[in-house]
């Protein structure tokens, strides 16, 4: 299997930046900026969110049935046989 362009934009793109040079391998960017336990905090901040609206949203969905349930009127039909 080949790699490169498959269609004319790619043949494009390729052609303009096949001798771009990039360098920003310092040591400035390869430190991340955000310590890694303030992300996780955050993650399970947010993970702890939805667990909680997941919650309500099905004790919602069934208080919502249960209203539903008891306002409705049932009337007694007799089969067709």
């Amino acid at each position: 299997m080949a790699i490169g362009a498959r269609d004319f934009i790619d043949k494009l793109l390729v052609e303009k930046y096949a001798q771009e040079k990039v360098d920003n391998h310092d040591e400035g960017s390869l430190v991340s900026r955000i310590s890694a336990d303030d992300m996780l905090d955050a993650m399970a901040t947010s993970a702890n969110s939805f667990k909680t609206m997941l919650a309500l949203n099905n004790r919602l969905t069934s208080v919502c049935y249960g209203v539903v349930s008891k306002s409705a009127k049932y009337v007694h039909t007799e089969a067709v046989v």
